[in-house]
């Protein structure tokens, strides 16, 4: 009798501890679901604000909000790749985080540009 009241308390223990965790399961899955909206937002913010510089030194490739966006993303995944197989650094500033992308999207639209030729 006394071995089954030991099961009985560990059955206990773990229903009482189950909505513990799957609480725990739930805040972890809303706050990782939280970031990566924030992180997309960010994404499309900067990709927006550097796609629009890019155009605007790029003379003629402006292509509305959507493009700018798609190019401001692209010269980030550009800069990403590219600059540290180069061996160039921007540093780790604010300056370095928009003028990085800057310089990829800027590539990017001078090579669509070639390519429209």
């Amino acid at each position: 009798m006394r071995h089954s009241m030991h099961w009985l308390y560990v059955a206990l223990a773990v229903a009482a501890a189950s909505p513990a965790i799957a609480q725990d399961q739930t805040a972890e899955a809303v706050g990782a679901g939280l970031g990566l909206v924030i992180g997309l937002s960010i994404a499309i913010v900067v990709g927006a604000i550097v796609g629009w510089l890019a155009s605007l030194i790029v003379k003629g490739s402006g292509s509305g909000l959507l493009t700018d966006i798609l190019i401001g993303i692209g010269g980030s995944i550009v800069a990403s790749f590219l600059f540290p197989a180069l061996g160039l650094t921007f540093g780790g500033n604010t300056i370095a985080a928009i003028l990085s992308p800057l310089v990829g999207a800027v590539i990017l639209l001078l090579i669509i540009k070639l390519l429209r030729r």
